[in-house]
């Protein structure tokens, strides 16, 4: 005898689905977003850290995605919705870090290439910006792993049953994956060679510094059990100082 799945079981199933592929469309949209603004602004293609900078992007969506389907596709199926109670704080400061990061960052970095405003750049300071990215790029995923309520926009997920992460990298700090988004803004300047795209990519860290504080605020006041946790683990980016 065989049991039927609820329908309510098969709709959910077929929601994740649907929402996982819609992810799968916006990450692939944002790659190719990226790739155009960096060779059109640069006027070539032959500019080898911008394939370093975009292989590392594929290179870590392989690596990701297969762990995420496996064990945690709701998340996924989170990062492409926005959800309910969204708060308004956050749409404009992460309206303002999209556009700092995925736009200004990159078009200022093609466009110093083309004109050359930087100059020649040492390979070994590039080496450590890729060094520094990877790094970055690691410590998100490795949150994103961790937490089964990792979104992409700052909401209460009431409608998921939100419970506070403590494992992986949240034992020993509440917000590393901005710590990891931070690392990639300072250090996508330095591998692409460009000292004044370091102007936004700088914007975009503070962006992410009063996005942290606010956040951290949220979680304080309408998550339950958050207290308690920021009690046992101090620090909201950085051991020892914030």
């Amino acid at each position: 005898m065989t049991s039927k799945v609820p329908s309510r079981q098969v709709q959910h199933n077929q929601g994740v689905k649907r929402a996982v592929m819609k992810r799968a469309v916006q990450v692939a949209v944002l790659l190719l977003f990226q790739a155009a603004i960096l060779f059109l602004a640069s006027g070539r293609l032959d500019w080898v850290m911008a394939w370093v900078y975009i292989g590392m992007y594929l290179v870590a969506i392989a690596i990701n995605a297969p762990i995420m389907l496996r064990h945690s596709p709701e998340t996924i199926a989170e990062r492409a919705e926005v959800g309910e109670n969204w708060k308004d704080w956050d749409k404009i400061i992460g309206g303002l870090f999209a556009l700092s990061y995925f736009v200004f960052m990159l078009l200022i970095a093609g466009l110093d290439v083309r004109f050359g405003w930087t100059g020649d750049i040492a390979l070994a300071i590039q080496i450590v910006g890729a060094v520094v990215f990877a790094l970055g790029y690691a410590l998100f995923s490795w949150a994103m792993i961790s937490n089964a309520f990792f979104a992409s926009v700052v909401r209460i997920q009431d409608d998921r049953g939100q419970v506070v992460c403590t494992t992986g990298p949240y034992q020993f700090v509440r917000h590393p994956s901005y710590l990891g988004a931070i690392f990639q803004s300072i250090a996508v300047p330095l591998m692409l060679g460009s000292f004044w795209s370091l102007i936004p990519g700088g914007f975009g860290a503070v962006l992410l510094i009063l996005r942290t504080a606010l956040e951290d605020r949220t979680l304080l006041e309408e998550l339950g059990g958050y207290e308690e946790y920021a009690q046992q683990v101090r620090y909201r980016l950085l051991p020892g100082v914030w």
